[in-house]
């Protein structure tokens, strides 16, 4: 297998970070990124930068790379043709319909997207899954590049799933605490694998570029989303008897996590996780745990899921409970409707779910978050509620353009997202615009409970119990 001297990546948002950090760090490599949506390539293309995702410092990356060995384009099929390398980094949604509706990874865009490949490709490529797929879909993209290709290509196939946190994406590719690459192991899949890996040691050491079999790669994606997922709703059920009991979900969380063999990470309570991966890749497991005839391994990994869907009916719950056993007609202000901080994402997101049962209270919602376009939270609540008009729902729901307007005239604020601008909000203001009393729901551990008690305000946090 020759040198990588080109690479092409289909599809902008899920691996656009990742080449764009490659077009940076190996600017002897041209890398272009390819895409169908031409208003997307656009936006990447924009003159002022106007980036379609919100990521901390990619900005300056592709500020730094466009236009000297990065490049976006519409023409997917140049972009094939040239490349020597080709990352697939199409979406695998959960499917909607059919055989493992609700659990199984819609595969349809990787099919199309290997399919392409086949029909365009003049000479052999190396051929990267870089979604997250099931085990062993490797092998479904080589028996359609074999039987479609022409003669003279070949293909060796590489899994190279990618471990980055939204908001953190680009400190986690410039050091990342692994690169794993999966590789048949023959002759060619190894020569494949050691190609990728030189790619990559251009900026990290390689005892952090991990070689392993094709399908331990596949797993390791899953297994590593399921085990952080597990962690979270692990902590928001200790968080609902830490309420019960009276014991404080941060101290019980700092004392478990200074145990050398748990560690802190991932340990921190809140309304529940969402987000592309974690509930996606989980239902994965449970789907393939089922297929291989593994029920108890099913059902464990499902509970996860049920977990995080209870944290978050709970919370609301809460809400409703504390004010009065009704909020119909009451203005509840949800600060936050990305999934987590420093990301657009909206993906999963918690807030959704909570504003889907509070407009279901019929209670009237204000939402603001500084990232999220009105487009995509109107589109994500349209989702929620199929059987709800948009119009009937903007009678109850309005996006607001700061926090300080959600808040006015509302009886409660509702922390769903961990943006630090809220915690310095003019929190005084915010209690002398509201109505009385004035309740504050911190699903975040995001602010001072005893200061906005100090202001007046009746905070609840979650994973907190009465004090002693």
């Amino acid at each position: 297998m020759p040198a990588v001297n080109k690479i092409c990546c289909s599809r902008l948002y899920v691996g656009g970070p990742t080449c764009a950090v490659i077009a940076l760090k190996c600017p002897h490599l041209q890398v272009t990124i390819v895409d169908l949506n031409k208003a997307r390539v656009d936006a990447w293309n924009s003159p002022d930068f106007n980036l379609p995702i919100y990521e901390p410092g990619l900005e300056d990356v592709i500020r730094e790379a466009r236009g000297r060995n990065l490049f976006f384009s519409t023409d997917v099929d140049k972009g094939i043709q040239e490349a020597d390398l080709i990352f697939v980094s199409v979406n695998t949604p959960t499917k909607k319909s059919g055989v493992g509706a609700g659990f199984a990874a819609d595969l349809n865009y990787v099919e199309l997207a290997t399919r392409r490949i086949a029909a365009v490709a003049h000479s052999s490529k190396i051929v990267v899954e870089k979604s997250t797929v099931p085990c062993r879909t490797a092998e479904s993209m080589r028996t359609i590049l074999e039987a479609n290709s022409r003669p003279n290509c070949h293909f060796d196939i590489l899994s190279n799933p990618e471990f980055l946190a939204e908001g953190t994406a680009i400190s986690d590719l410039f050091s990342p605490d692994r690169v794993l690459i999966g590789s048949l192991q023959t002759t060619e899949g190894r020569a494949a694998c050691s190609a990728l890996a030189e790619v990559y040691a251009n900026w990290v050491p390689k005892n952090n570029i991990l070689t392993v079999g094709l399908w331990s790669s596949e797993l390791s994606k899953l297994a590593a989303n399921a085990m952080l997922a597990q962690r979270i709703s692990s902590v928001n059920a200790l968080s609902a008897i830490c309420e019960a009991t009276g014991a404080n979900i941060d101290e019980v969380a700092h004392a478990v996590g200074r145990d050398s063999r748990i560690g802190s990470k991932f340990l921190r309570a809140s309304v529940g996780f969402g987000g592309s991966c974690f509930q996606k890749d989980i239902l994965n497991l449970v789907y393939l745990s089922e297929s291989l005839h593994l029920p108890e391994v099913a059902n464990y990994w499902r509970q996860v899921v049920v977990m995080n869907e209870y944290q978050k009916k709970r919370f609301s719950k809460t809400v409703v409970d504390t004010l009065f056993n009704t909020i119909t007609g009451k203005h509840i202000a949800v600060l936050g409707f990305a999934f987590k901080a420093d990301t657009g994402d909206t993906r999963e997101s918690a807030a959704i779910s909570l504003i889907r049962d509070f407009h279901s209270e019929k209670a009237l919602v204000h939402i603001y978050d500084p990232q999220v376009e009105r487009e995509q939270i109107w589109a994500d609540l349209a989702e929620a509620n199929p059987f709800t008009l948009l119009d009937a729902m903007k009678k109850r729901v309005t996006i607001c353009s700061s926090a300080l307007e959600a808040c006015k005239n509302a009886e409660a604020v509702v922390i769903a997202t961990e943006w630090k601008e809220f915690r310095d909000i003019d929190w005084e203001a915010v209690y002398q615009g509201m109505n009385k009393p004035a309740f504050v729901f911190d699903g975040r551990l995001l602010l001072d409970a005893d200061a906005l008690r100090k202001i007046g305000f009746k905070v609840t946090v979650i994973g907190r119990g009465e004090k002693l």
